[in-house]
């Protein structure tokens, strides 16, 4: 009989011969004396057919079954056992064993021709990775037991919807602390008075699954979390950095970022950001620093869910400046969804690096403001001092060198839309080819992460008072850029290479120099603006611009 038509027996034992139930019964032992009066000379395998753990028949699960060592005792435990609750799919599973993690790892991963891991050896804990033909991986993290045996490694744990045990081969769920409760009820709760205090950085995870999962954080765990606070100064910044992703990837990132700063977490997590707050901005900004940065990451996280490839226009939302976004860009949902399942750091995502981007636009604006004379709120060169300082932040979470110099590039350069968009609407002209070239050559792929920000930016200052025709302008400057990059590369972006530099030196006697390099780049802006064409221009323009230098040193 196969797996996915045991589930008929959902809540019993159930007796198995050679892959066929022989007896069932609702204890154990009498599914094993019902098998034995029906075969008195074979000996079972029994298992219990829960009701309520679905991941049981999981083709994931049954191929470690298959490959484990049946007299060595195996369980499922953590946060898959919660999504499998939940309906939602993991791969990404989390065993623990009585002792010997890392030796039974390394003998299943080599059963299943996968890689090893030791994770740390310290505490017997290894990873199994196993990589299939389509390209996708499970991760599969075996470690021995946190205390005397499983119930104390369960109580061990954060959170009792985290606290869930399945015995592999049996399929007996062992839940002592409510965990299936709390998920029904929806409700976050410590495992132990001391769970918070243990390790701090469980403050982040309660706030990250509450936004998650949409649950509520029971009342004395939040009062434990806040207690705990003082406690992150002893976290590792990678720790920290891991979990403020996370939530960053995840749903709701503005909410979650507002508990974080109820819970008195930000002076330990991002200790720029609580500055933010009280700093008012001129209209047409309709909030103050604080509140517009988290407005922009609620924009965000909508725009982005708009233009997402598995958007279904069939339920799309009534509101006007939504249907202009999907009317206008919709067309680009494949290519950001290649531009976003491209990574900088295979353990980040560019999304979450973009919302700390938005976390992080604005951030000097409260050392940079000014208020003139006619009581305008002016905020001079808060990108370029913001962009030095969302580095210094990034340095101190360890992020890679990639993922620095994109979040650089994408404070840096955040105001530049919001020129092109302000231009189209006062004048109905959109960014040239020229404007385009400089605007991408400064930023790189970063310039399509700009872009979304700025939609998001400007939503978030305009709010309720934003206008069709604002809207509409940035939306169109906004396409006209994105169809430049996606649409035109080899024309705007790229233009072909007409001249290099022992061109230039053989045809006009130069030596090595900094002119040549300008040269070509002018060279190649022309290109992009339409007005080189042939090589023979590409001279004929070089030459003019040496004796305009001569002429003018």
């Amino acid at each position: 009989m196969e797996p996915e038509n045991w589930s008929a027996y959902a809540g019993r034992w159930v007796a198995v011969l050679r892959g066929r139930i022989v007896a069932q019964a609702v204890t154990r032992e009498k599914a094993l004396l019902a098998a034995r009066l029906l075969r008195p000379k074979e000996v079972p395998q029994l298992i219990y057919m829960p009701d309520s753990l679905p991941i049981f028949y999981s083709p994931l699960l049954q191929t470690v079954r298959a490959a484990w060592p049946a007299e060595t005792p195996l369980h499922l435990v953590g946060g898959a056992i919660r999504d499998s609750l939940l309906g939602r799919e993991s791969h990404d599973l989390d065993f623990a064993v009585s002792s010997g993690a890392l030796n039974l790892a390394r003998s299943l991963a080599n059963r299943l021709s996968a890689a090893y891991f030791p994770l740390d050896v310290e505490n017997d804990t290894a990873r199994v990775i196993l990589t299939h033909p389509d390209g996708q991986r499970d991760s599969l993290d075996f470690a021995g037991y946190r205390g005397t045996d499983l119930q104390a490694d369960l109580r061990d744990r954060d959170f009792t919807v985290n606290a869930i045990a399945l015995d592999v081969f049996s399929g007996e769920a062992i839940d002592p602390l409510g965990g299936a409760r709390d998920l029904r009820e929806k409700i976050i709760r410590a495992c132990s008075p001391t769970s918070l205090q243990d390790d701090p950085v469980r403050i982040l995870r309660a706030v990250r699954q509450a936004a998650t999962f949409g649950f509520s954080i029971e009342t004395e765990t939040r009062q434990q979390m806040k207690a705990a606070v003082p406690g992150l100064k002893n976290i590792s910044a990678e720790r920290l950095r891991d979990e403020l992703f996370k939530t960053l990837e995840g749903p709701g990132p503005d909410g979650a970022i507002r508990a974080l700063d109820l819970l008195g977490v930000l002076p330990y997590l991002l200790p720029e950001l609580p500055a933010l707050k009280g700093v008012t901005q001129s209209p047409p900004h309709v909030h103050d620093v604080w509140t517009h940065t988290l407005a922009v990451l609620r924009h965000l996280e909508g725009i982005l869910a708009l233009l997402d490839p598995r958007y279904d226009e069939e339920k799309s939302n009534a509101d006007l400046f939504n249907a202009l976004l999907v009317l206008r860009l919709g067309r680009y949902r494949a290519q950001l969804g290649e531009h976003f399942a491209a990574p900088l750091n295979p353990e980040r995502s560019l999304r979450a690096l973009l919302f700390f981007a938005a976390l992080y636009h604005d951030i000097e604006k409260p050392a940079n403001r000014t208020v003139e004379e006619n009581g305008r709120i002016r905020f001079f060169g808060h990108d370029e001092k913001g962009a030095q300082t969302s580095l210094r932040r990034a340095m101190a979470l360890r992020l890679s060198n990639d993922e620095m110099d994109r979040l650089k590039a994408i404070v840096r350069h955040h105001m530049r839309p919001h020129h092109f968009s302000s231009r189209q609407q006062s004048e109905g002209i959109n960014p040239t080819p020229r404007a385009i070239y400089r605007y991408f050559r400064e930023t790189g792929a970063a310039g399509v992460d700009i872009l979304l920000l700025s939609l998001a930016d400007l939503r978030a200052t305009y709010d309720h008072t934003l206008t069709q025709e604002t809207w509409s302008a940035a939306l169109d400057s906004v396409r006209v850029l994105l169809e430049a990059w996606y649409e035109k590369p080899a024309e705007v972006i790229h233009p072909p290479q007409l001249l290099n530099g022992d061109d230039l030196m053989a045809e006009f006697k130069l030596s090595p120099s900094r002119e040549i390099g300008q040269i070509l780049e002018a060279v190649r802006e022309n290109q992009a603006a339409g007005r080189i064409l042939t090589r023979a221009d590409a001279l004929l323009f070089a030459r003019g611009w040496l004796e305009s230098l001569r002429k003018n040193p």
